[in-house]
């Protein structure tokens, strides 16, 4: 009996030993991201107020320099595209004007072998009327300014001339060369001989 006695101490024994070092070793933590179970004795750490700061500045830099480089982007392709189509602005106009430049060339031909002088004066018209309708289609219009009242904001004056009556001083009395509005823009201002 007293062999059993001294067979159940010594299980006891062993068995809290067994228990004391499993006790140590083993990991009871509950978050599986996190091994071991020192961070449950650990006190939890507190965020101070520089720290959030220091956060914050560090979101805003972020922010900061992803919409600057946006902007710089948007700059980019913005000037991109209006290089590509003040390129490409004319090209329209031109496939129109090449249409008179042939009809012209065929009348340059004409004129060379024939003497019908009406039939050219005809043909050179029927292109100045085309060449004329292609460019007031695209909204070009000349402006009158023969016998209308001189405006410099119109009109550039090359010259004065004694005007022939008095209801002509100060008034437009010949064009030298014509004046033009794009779509009622100036692009042009007319030339004139003014009465004084």
């Amino acid at each position: 009996m007293a062999e059993n006695a001294r067979f159940a101490a010594n299980l006891y024994d062993m068995e809290e030993k067994e228990f004391k070092s499993t006790e140590n070793e083993m990991d009871i933590n509950s978050d599986s991201d996190v091994p071991g179970t020192t961070h449950l004795n650990e006190p939890v750490k507190e965020v101070s107020e520089f720290e959030k700061l220091e956060v914050e500045l560090a979101d805003l830099k972020d922010k900061y320099l992803r919409q600057a480089a946006e902007f710089d982007n948007f700059r980019k392709r913005t000037a991109k595209e209006r290089l590509e189509m003040i390129q490409t602005a004319g090209k329209e106009v031109i496939g129109q004007l090449l249409e008179v430049l042939d009809d012209m060339e065929r009348a340059e031909k004409q004129m060379e072998s024939s003497e019908d002088l009406p039939a050219l004066k005809e043909g050179a018209s029927l292109i100045f009327n085309k060449l004329r309708n292609v460019l007031q289609g695209r909204g070009l219009k000349a402006m009158n300014a023969k016998g209308t009242e001189f405006n410099p904001d119109l009109h550039e004056a090359i010259t004065e001339i004694p005007a022939p009556s008095q209801e002509w001083v100060g008034k437009v009395i010949d064009e030298v060369e014509k004046g033009y509005y794009l779509n009622d823009k100036i692009i042009r201002f007319a030339k004139v001989v003014v009465g004084k």
